[in-house]
């Protein structure tokens, strides 16, 4: 899926790659995000908790990497 954007968040601190990604989720049904602050991974669990998302975590050589997804309805 080439049309999910990617947040590069490489160097930022929490809060500011969950701050990016809370400001995609509004435009978009997915989002992958790369962040190497080691608060990050729970950060991003609790937003996606938070909005109903579902987050995997994603093989990615640049940084750890993860997608965050809105449910599909059945």
């Amino acid at each position: 899926m080439s049309d999910v954007p990617i947040i590069d968040a490489r160097g930022m601190r929490c809060p500011w790659p969950a701050l990016r990604v809370a400001r995609a989720m509004r435009n978009v049904c997915a989002v992958m995000v790369l962040a190497d602050d080691p608060i990050a991974p729970t950060e991003l669990a609790a937003l996606a908790e938070q909005q109903g998302w579902e987050i995997a975590r994603i093989a990615d050589d640049r940084a750890p990497a993860f997608r965050l997804e809105r449910p599909t309805r059945s």
